[in-house]
């Protein structure tokens, strides 16, 4: 059988094909001896040629990375393919036959290199998954900060500014105030004097009268007006009291630098201390995809009590509830308190126990899509289409319209079990958008193109959140899109065969990314890793499946599986 160059997958690929020679099929497995990918009819035929009976073929997820060609110095037609544990360094075969390595232990250097590559792999998938998104998080944070600050001052100096106005304003309204009483004081002294100002001059008057007539006497040659008493005409009256003005006195105002800026207000700092900028903790579940061997499943159980969640080799149903009054189960959200919130294409919204038994039941706008939530503190929150808004049911049932959402119509909606965010898809005349508002209602985020510009979606009506904060959402014409916390694109997945229609998306322990393909000739649930790779169909029509158009995980870390026409059926696939 003819091999080709292996097909190296990328981290955002949809699926790994067989890297054999005119085959297409999906790949599943490694041979670890020649290193080639392989479908499972591949596999079957690698192994009947008798010269690779002895190959080592794995699941792909097992793989052994190929060991990169390095000629000894010592020994240049060989290469270095062993590793002595003893003198701790690579070696050729030859080397190993060698003096100074008698004796030694020696491993098997491409098993070495696979550890360390799968290794560096997780490390590097912490970078860009946690501590790149996560300090870019704290940087636009720490804008935000920044931005805050200034507007802050800037309401401190308008604040200080209208301080200043206002007391410029009283200074001359006191002012005006005290002009206005000082010229009535100045108009009634004034007019006192002008008074006795008018009695000196009828007095002086008087007095030249006085004159005249003496001047008279004087000149008259009667001996009689001498020898006789004045007349009382002539007797001069005292010069007439008036009184001296008691004049005003201007008290300047006893003030210093200090109390004018009591007046103005005053500056101070909070006592508060600095806190450190809130880190989400890193998830401490395994960044590589949990398939194991076996036989290293039963290593995994010895050395560690708390075993991990892992695939199981089978799904089995579980149950299932049947609601009344709902047909068609579009949408399934899980209440903390053991409780379901199930809505159908027609509008209804219903709240049952596990045993199907409705609790309330309300009427909405919503149809085909995952159109409602329940939050940390565990509020129901449902978006209307119709009105462009997102309400909100508290516990008492007080319903209130949460946020307002403009132009844009909102479709679908998550509350983040990481940090209580409410993720948003919404579309308006042919542009869709992801918006991410905090617990208040505050809009934080918009995410609607890529690195290129181009738009990420076309219809995001159903959304969730993964466990390392990736955003991942279920669009009709773009398939499943994945973006980090950041609102950068990592990968988009478009199905397995054509038609692919999803529906219903959710994402469990291990980060696994389940997705409705609801194309009636498909029926199925597709398993993807939280890095986009395709890992199997979960569900299939073969299994009863019809028309899939919900999914979501229980507190069980069972799968609960809306279909149309059909009660909520619940399945266990993890260990």
């Amino acid at each position: 059988m003819a091999l080709s160059k292996p097909k190296i997958p990328g981290t955002a690929q949809h699926f790994l094909e067989c890297g054999v020679e005119d085959c297409e099929r999906n790949c599943e497995f490694y041979c670890n001896s020649c290193h080639q990918q392989m479908c499972k009819q591949c596999r079957d035929q690698h192994l009947k040629i008798s010269e690779n009976e002895n190959h080592e073929v794995v699941l792909y997820q097992l793989r052994k990375q190929q060991l990169p060609v390095q000629k000894c110095k010592i020994h240049p037609t060989k290469d270095i393919d062993i590793f002595c544990k003893e003198c701790n360094i690579p070696l050729c075969s030859k080397c190993a036959t060698m003096q100074e390595h008698q004796g030694h232990h020696f491993t098997d250097l491409e098993t070495i290199y696979t550890d360390k590559f799968k290794l560096c792999q997780k490390e590097l998938s912490k970078i860009h998954n946690y501590f790149v998104p996560t300090s870019q998080d704290l940087q636009r944070e720490v804008q935000e900060d920044a931005t805050e600050v200034q507007q802050i001052m800037d309401s401190i100096r308008t604040s200080m500014m209208a301080e200043a106005q206002s007391l410029k304003n009283m200074v001359d309204t006191v002012l005006s105030e005290n002009m206005e009483e000082l010229h009535q004081i100045e108009k009634s002294l004034l007019e006192k004097l002008k008074s006795q100002e008018k009695t000196f001059d009828d007095y002086i008057a008087y007095l030249s009268d006085l004159v005249k007539e003496f001047q008279s006497y004087l000149s008259s040659t009667k001996l009689t007006n001498f020898t006789t008493k004045l007349p009382e005409n002539l007797q001069i009256k005292s010069i007439p009291e008036t009184t001296k003005p008691v004049k005003p006195e201007f008290s300047s105002a006893q003030y210093s630098k200090k109390d004018v800026a009591k007046l103005l207000g005053k500056i101070t700092e909070t006592n508060k201390k600095e806190t450190l900028r809130r880190v989400e903790p890193m998830e401490t579940v395994s960044f590589s995809t949990p398939i194991k061997s076996t036989s290293e499943q039963d290593k995994d159980v010895k050395s560690d009590k708390k075993q991990t969640m892992s695939l199981s080799a089978s799904v089995t149903k579980v149950r299932e509830i049947k609601v009344p009054g709902v047909n068609d189960v579009f949408h399934v959200t899980l209440d903390q308190s053991d409780r379901l919130w199930i809505s159908d294409n027609k509008g209804n919204l219903v709240q049952t126990d596990l045993q199907g038994n409705v609790i309330q039941k309300i009427k909405t706008s919503g149809r085909d899509q995952g159109y409602h939530t329940v939050t940390q503190d565990r509020d129901l929150i449902f978006t209307d289409k119709g009105k462009n808004v997102i309400n909100r049911i508290t516990q008492d049932n007080n319903i209130t319209e949460f946020i307002k959402t403009g132009d844009w119509e909102p479709l679908s909606i998550h509350s983040s079990h990481i940090n209580g965010d409410l993720l948003v898809g919404m579309m308006t005349e042919g542009e869709a958008k992801v918006t991410r508002y905090n617990k208040t209602g505050k809009e934080q985020q918009n995410i609607q193109r890529d690195n290129k510009g181009q738009g990420l979606y076309s219809s995001p009506h159903y959304i969730t959140e993964n466990i390392n904060g990736d955003i991942c959402t279920s669009d009709y014409d773009k398939g499943v899109v994945v973006v980090n916390k950041s609102g950068q694109h990592r990968f988009s997945y478009t199905g397995q065969e054509s038609g692919f229609w999803p529906y219903g998306i959710c994402t469990d322990v291990l980060g696994h990314i389940l997705v409705c393909d609801g194309y009636f000739i498909n029926n199925s649930v597709h398993l993807l890793d939280q890095d986009g790779q395709f890992l199997s169909l979960l569900l299939t029509k073969q299994q009863g499946l019809s028309l899939p158009r919900s999914v979501c995980v229980d507190k069980e870390n069972n799968l609960c599986v809306g279909q149309v026409s059909k009660n909520l059926t619940v399945y266990k696939y993890l260990k």
